[in-house]
């Protein structure tokens, strides 16, 4: 029989859609640990390639993502519609790139959905190693 003060050692598992900082820094680092631990390597850094308006000095847009275990992982990357076909997008990602060559990167990463810009990506090099029906209908998740 369960004593009723003793407290109930099984955590709680829940869905949130607003985890707290805290909580997805908790994560990353203990993730990041267990990293280093099985091989290591301790070179996770972020990296960010921003792009400012020069009447306003705010950023607009730019690419965002890691480097780890040789890799440069690329998470998020925008552009606002009037920058689009201006070159900033090729110059975003190559200057990614090339410091992730800097960091000691020998691939890249990085998801988009059909809709984004997965041609854009291909017109640099990047190819395709794996595409995952989404929606809308139609439409495909493609790493």
């Amino acid at each position: 029989m369960t004593d009723p003060t003793t407290p109930d050692p099984t955590p709680s598992v829940f869905v949130t859609d607003r985890p707290e900082a805290e909580d997805v820094a908790l994560i990353s680092a203990a993730l990041d640990g267990f990293n280093v631990r099985e091989t290591g390597i301790d070179d996770r850094r972020p990296l960010a390639v921003l792009v400012r308006d020069p009447q306003t000095g705010r950023v607009v847009g730019g690419l965002t993502g890691r480097t780890s275990l040789g890799l440069l992982f690329v998470d998020l990357f925008h552009l606002p519609p009037a920058l689009r076909g201006s070159g900033v997008g090729s110059e975003i990602l190559r200057q990614a790139e090339e410091e992730g060559r800097r960091r000691g990167c020998r691939a890249a990463v990085l998801y988009t959905i059909s809709f984004q810009a997965p041609g854009f990506y291909r017109r640099h090099g990047w190819q395709v190693f794996g595409e995952i029906p989404c929606d809308p209908r139609g439409q495909a998740g493609c790493s």
